[in-house]
């Protein structure tokens, strides 16, 4: 993109050089290209014996390393749930009593209603409580390590609480 760019705003100037010779004149061109540069920072790189940006397999999984990713992907997974119920909810043909009528007559033993609820509950719950504390990173608390693990050890235990008393509803 910014090769076309270069190559539009290039070919601008030079064809308008004769009527705005004033702007030309103050036009800086480009020293070098993205593949340039991108030679020069591998080759300082190489010559400085830098290593290459180390991989995620190489790190020890800590508890805030996992609960990031966690917190990551409860949001992924939770807009995308909405998302799809709202498009089922467009596409689908009949009701939501309906369909709600079509799972209560479904024969489910209680513990699978009980694993399905604390299913439901506890990505909401973990999102929620990882984000209130992500709002409190945001005010600038907690950022001490030994803080940092606190806090995560408290939003599990916390979350697994509340999405037990969730699914016992």
């Amino acid at each position: 993109m910014a090769l076309l760019l270069r190559t539009v705003a290039r070919q601008g100037l030079c064809l308008s050089r004769s009527q705005f010779g004033v702007l030309y004149r103050h036009a800086v061109p480009m020293g070098t290209t993205a593949n340039e540069e991108m030679n020069k920072f591998w080759a300082k790189n190489t010559q400085l014996n830098r290593p290459v940006s180390p991989h995620v397999s190489i790190y020890k999984w800590s508890i805030p390393m996992m609960m990031s990713i966690s917190h990551r992907g409860t949001g992924v997974a939770l807009s995308s749930g909405i998302s799809a119920f709202a498009l089922a909810a467009l596409v689908l043909p009949e009701s939501y009593p309906y369909y709600l009528d079509l799972i209560h007559s479904m024969t489910f033993g209680p513990q699978f209603l009980a694993f399905s609820k604390f299913a439901l509950a506890f990505p909401v719950a973990y999102h929620t409580f990882n984000g209130i504390r992500h709002l409190a990173w945001d005010l600038g608390k907690g950022f001490k390590i030994p803080e940092v693990y606190r806090s995560g050890y408290i939003v599990t235990a916390v979350t697994v609480l509340t999405s037990i008393g969730l699914a016992a509803m």
